[in-house]
């Protein structure tokens, strides 16, 4: 993880962690169930997002540049990416 973006994705990650766990002790306040959505679904916002920029990421600066290198050929960033688009 030493490139930009990654740490990026890392600390999106770790906020959506403490959110996640403000919102474990939202549940033992019994706040209302609206609020508790709405939490959860900022939660899945932010890692789906994060998702998408990983897998972005990797196929922008992974299999881009390896097919580019000439370390990957055609058919396996094909697969590489039909591997990952199932993510999306």
């Amino acid at each position: 993880m030493t490139n930009e973006t990654h740490v990026q994705i890392l600390q999106r990650l770790k906020q959506a962690h403490g959110h996640l766990a403000k919102i474990l002790e939202m549940m033992n306040e019994k706040r209302p169930c609206g609020e508790l959505v709405q939490q959860i679904q900022a939660v899945e916002s932010t890692i789906h997002n994060a998702k998408r920029r990983l897998i972005q990421d990797h196929l922008e600066h992974c299999v881009v540049d390896e097919v580019a290198d000439g370390t990957m050929n055609r058919e396996t960033a094909i697969r590489e990416f039909a591997a990952l688009a199932k993510y999306l």
